[in-house]
């Protein structure tokens, strides 16, 4: 069984503050190491449930953050970036068996965790087909598009509910909800606990599904500076609809990401 893993920080156990998101600062060691322990858990329910081969990806800004001392033999592990469409979800292709998403979190103009965002904070919200979106829905196009059902997802609470909306076969692990500027957080060993079982869980069913591929995909961008939807107005075939926004409509998800990779 080959199973991918993408993992990010913001959605972690504990990580609250921006500092502890960063490489260059002193608070990241310990929310490094936090992401590390998830993924090495949802790595050992895959291992458990039959996975000889997993690849994980390194999904957080430097995507050098997963710690290496303890990766078990089976894993691949992706950092840095490919500079590639899809991203946060590189590598991924039709020879995989089934995704795992560690670490997600709400996206912009979400109220669920103080570190909400899409792919970065320059935006207020990106919307795909008139739906409020995170990376996860992106990511989660993109593994469906080779034919990988996502199984799994750890975060923040309104990032596993929204998942569930779009992908209602899907196992989730809330970790943390937040309120304002704070979390509130599950034990992280029981956090890891938990991904492991429910990695295992998932992996061990057979009624995974892909989400509906649309015909079309309209991104919808609304950024926090005028100046930068007027920049992303100028992509081939976008289309500036007031001065914060900006549309751009592909016939695929690799098209609509291949835009998103210039646009935001």
């Amino acid at each position: 069984m080959k199973v991918y893993i993408s993992a990010d920080i913001e959605g972690i156990s504990y990580v609250t503050n921006w500092n502890e998101t960063e490489l260059s600062h002193q608070e990241h060691h310990r929310a490094a190491q936090q992401m590390t322990d998830e993924v090495l858990a949802a790595c050992r329910g895959a291992i458990a449930a039959g996975a000889d081969e997993i690849y994980v990806k390194d999904a957080h800004d430097s995507a050098r953050n997963i710690l290496t001392d303890n990766i078990p033999e089976e894993v691949t592990l992706i950092r840095g970036w490919t500079n590639t469409p899809e991203s946060m979800v590189a590598g991924i292709d039709s020879t995989f068996d089934a995704a795992i998403f560690i670490g997600y979190h709400s996206g912009s103009g979400f109220n669920g965790n103080p570190l909400s965002h899409t792919m970065n904070t320059d935006n207020n919200y990106v919307r795909i087909n008139g739906r409020m979106s995170a990376e996860f829905d992106m990511n989660t196009y993109v593994a469906a598009y080779y034919g990988v059902p996502v199984i799994f997802v750890s975060g923040d609470h309104e990032l596993c509910l929204h998942a569930k909306e779009l992908v209602p076969s899907i196992e989730t692990l809330s970790v943390k909800h937040g309120i304002g500027n704070a979390t509130f957080n599950m034990s992280g060993k029981v956090a890891c606990k938990q991904i492991e079982e429910k990695v295992h869980n998932a992996l061990a069913q057979n009624h995974h599904t892909l989400p509906l591929q649309p015909e079309t995909f309209e991104m919808e961008i609304n950024f926090k500076e005028c100046v930068k939807a007027l920049r992303a107005s100028f992509y081939p075939g976008a289309t500036q609809i007031d001065s914060r926004t900006v549309k751009y409509s592909a016939k695929n998800i690799q098209e609509m990401m291949t835009a998103r990779m210039f646009m935001l």
